[in-house]
């Protein structure tokens, strides 16, 4: 009998698996490290393996043109990156870059389409995945069209900051330029506010948050919106 990873169980997709499922899982999986600013899949690129993240974030952008991107959700420990393949599609969307460097569990892509087929469990933990990310998603866009700059950089991060579990991250301007789909001032503008205010502390592309209680405030409603969904799901 296979002895049970700390690893893969710190994703909370795979830690949810009943004991028997979670043991065939466990043989395809491998850890690896995952480097800030390393680029998964690229749009209308081949998935050759997806991702359970552990520590590590990723963010998934969707290109505007050839220079600018806009990220349309994130994946930490929660979820799995790859969502495609449990649709039966090869391909990507989206550029998965990730975004907090961490160790995730890997699987190929074959690997993993073959254990889908019959493993109920990871279909329905999948398919219920599927569905925060997709409202994660539909939410992200809303708050990109209709709140200002300053609540969705507090916003997101929140989200990055719970999915880290970390309140101190490494984030360029130019990372947070294309995340938040606003020019490099606009970032700089926010985050001012923000440390102004003695919510974060913002140097040399590390942010560290000072007061979370107060930068909850400071958030846009879909903060709130996004976290209840995925802690009824978990609950």
């Amino acid at each position: 009998m296979l002895a049970a990873n700390p690893l893969s169980t710190a994703n909370l997709l795979l830690a949810a698996m009943p004991r028997q499922a979670y043991q065939r899982m466990l043989t395809g999986h491998e850890p690896v490290e995952l480097d800030y600013g390393q680029v998964l899949y690229e749009p209308k690129g081949p998935i050759r393996y997806v991702y359970f993240p552990i520590d590590c974030l990723v963010s998934l952008l969707t290109a505007v043109d050839e220079r600018r991107t806009l990220e349309v959700g994130m994946v930490g420990n929660e979820g799995m990156v790859g969502m495609p393949m449990a649709l039966g599609i090869g391909v990507s969307a989206v550029r998965a870059l990730v975004q907090g460097s961490g160790t995730a569990m890997r699987m190929k892509a074959a690997r993993f389409r073959a254990e889908f087929k019959k493993n109920t469990s990871l279909q329905r933990a999948l398919f219920r995945y599927n569905h925060l990310l997709m409202a994660q998603i539909s939410q992200t866009a809303a708050c990109n069209r209709f709140h200002e700059a300053e609540a969705r950089l507090a916003r997101w991060l929140l989200m990055t900051s719970d999915r880290l579990h970390a309140n101190e991250f490494l984030l360029t301007q130019e990372f947070l330029a294309h995340t938040l789909g606003v020019r490099r001032e606009g970032v700089t503008k926010a985050a001012s506010a923000l440390q102004r205010k003695k919510l974060i502390d913002y140097s040399r592309g590390n942010i560290k948050i000072l007061n979370r209680k107060r930068l909850e405030a400071a958030a846009c409603t879909c903060y709130r919106i996004i976290k209840n969904l995925q802690d009824s799901a978990q609950a």
